[in-house]
């Protein structure tokens, strides 16, 4: 019984396991799209009701499965604390914590439920191919995210000592002045908040080449990675 339910869970060879892994890949995105029709305005409550009761089963079916891997599994501490065992485990969890909790306060739980399309990754194979190549760049990544902190914090100083005595609403502190260094180091630039000080502007264009430069690097990074990726898979 064990090793024909390992088969259907863990292996898509037959045709038990892919029509396992089409149910599962259907149930993730119905229940996506269940989450953004809740959001229509005017719903009759008798399908907010359906989908309230859809989205509970899709978490049971969830749940059941995550067991039956744990039970499956050779290594059951290797899968529960390997990436996709903490995936099928936020996949679920939110929805148990939420059910205890006042979302009206919290409404990141909400937010949490969208989770389940994570698990769309172990169907994927261009995802598994991305999620190979960020491991084998994540020590460059986590540098480069360190030093992206450092330099947002530096520009939100910079901009701060630049434009307060000009603005002093609009860049009232290094904290609100934070925005703006996100934005324009992003290269995103909404304009609700930039500088009208010679300083500032002068600033925020070593900001902005900076940023350019900044993107540039975990570009090539990725492409750099995937390409000796694509190089070590076997030639079908």
């Amino acid at each position: 019984m064990k090793k024909r339910l390992k088969e259907i869970v863990e292996q898509d060879e037959s045709s038990a396991g892919r029509i396992f892994n089409l149910f599962i890949i259907a149930l993730i995105l119905l229940s996506v799209l269940s989450i953004s029709i809740k959001t229509l305005p005017d719903l009759d409550e008798s399908i907010v009701r359906f989908l309230e009761i859809f989205e509970l089963v899709v978490v049971i079916i969830f749940t059941v499965e995550y067991v039956l891997r744990i039970y499956v599994a050779d290594k059951k501490l290797g899968y529960i604390f390997s990436f996709y065992g903490v995936i099928d485990l936020i996949a679920i969890l939110p929805f148990y914590i939420a059910t205890g909790i006042d979302l009206r306060s919290l409404r990141i739980f909400r937010v949490l439920r969208l989770l389940p399309i994570l698990k769309l990754v172990r169907y994927s194979e261009a995802a598994s191919l991305l999620m190979r190549v960020f491991k084998s760049i994540r020590r460059e990544l986590i540098v480069f995210l360190f030093v992206t902190i450092c330099m947002l914090y530096v520009a939100a100083i910079g901009i701060y000592y630049f434009e307060n005595p000009a603005q002093p609403e609009e860049f009232s502190s290094v904290f609100h002045s934070l925005w703006w260094s996100v934005s324009t180091f992003t290269l995103l630039g909404y304009g609700d908040v930039y500088p009208v000080t010679l300083g500032g502007r002068i600033f925020t264009f070593f900001v902005l080449i900076t940023g350019i430069a900044m993107i540039a690097l975990p570009t090539g990074l990725v492409a750099a990675a995937l390409r000796k990726e694509i190089d070590l898979e076997p030639e079908e």
